[in-house]
């Protein structure tokens, strides 16, 4: 409706001639983070086919429109690329998994598995979310990762075990802040250090953390540093 004046100079209401409308049909749902509520929420992922209209009746088709990400809550429209970012429940699981596996790459190359830094290690990994997490459990892993691929404790980082890191790392990393990120890395080299200086091994798997964490080496070198500087 456009404003007008009617005899006694009263605003009245005078109907829109020309206008468009979008008709919207659900082709999908499910759980994303809202960036407007600022949390978990169900969506519906939305096409629209707009039409003109005359006097606010649908007359000729424009083409379509869309896809569309509908919060169910806030009913705000999104771009479909809100789905990139994983729900609150998603990137929990994917933070504590990632820090599971710095942690068994970290004590793999550390060598001997001594009590302080399985101890540390535990710790690191209970506070990621692993509430069950004991020493024995972690020691167990590492001789099994060890096992199964044929490597020996102490070796550099090797083509599976980075492989594992990246698997781990790589889809976390555009999605924590460079402080996030840093915290990873600082937690590793912590681990590395609980019994001793860094062994070449500790920083080649410490380097590869980095890495996949897009962490420059300058800064990997300046984390590592500063990890071993009491607090």
């Amino acid at each position: 409706m456009l404003p007008g004046w009617g005899r006694n100079g009263r605003a009245v209401q005078v109907p829109r001639v020309l206008g468009t409308r979008t008709a919207w049909s659900t082709v999908g749902d499910g759980e994303f983070f809202c960036p407007g509520c600022g949390g978990d929420r169900n969506y519906q992922r939305l096409t629209g086919r707009r039409r003109f209209t005359l006097l606010g009746v649908p007359v000729l088709p424009r083409g379509e429109t869309g896809p569309v990400v509908e919060c169910a809550a806030c009913r705000t429209h999104y771009g479909a690329d809100v789905l990139d970012h994983p729900t609150t429940t998603r990137f929990s699981a994917m933070l504590r998994d990632a820090v599971h596996t710095v942690a068994l790459a970290v004590l793999a190359a550390g060598g001997c598995c001594a009590r302080a830094s399985l101890e540390t290690a535990a710790a690191t990994v209970r506070s990621a979310g692993f509430d069950d997490c004991t020493e024995d459990q972690l020691g167990a892993l590492v001789e099994a990762l060890a096992a199964d691929t044929g490597r020996f404790f102490g070796e550099p980082c090797g083509a599976s075990l980075a492989i594992e890191l990246h698997e781990a790392l790589d889809p976390l990393a555009p999605h924590l802040a460079p402080t996030g990120r840093e915290a990873i890395l600082l937690q590793g080299a912590r681990i590395a250090l609980a019994d001793g200086p860094y062994t070449p091994a500790e920083r080649d798997a410490l380097a590869t953390v980095g890495a996949a964490l897009t962490i420059c080496s300058d800064d990997v070198t300046r984390l590592l540093a500063t990890a071993r500087t009491p607090s």
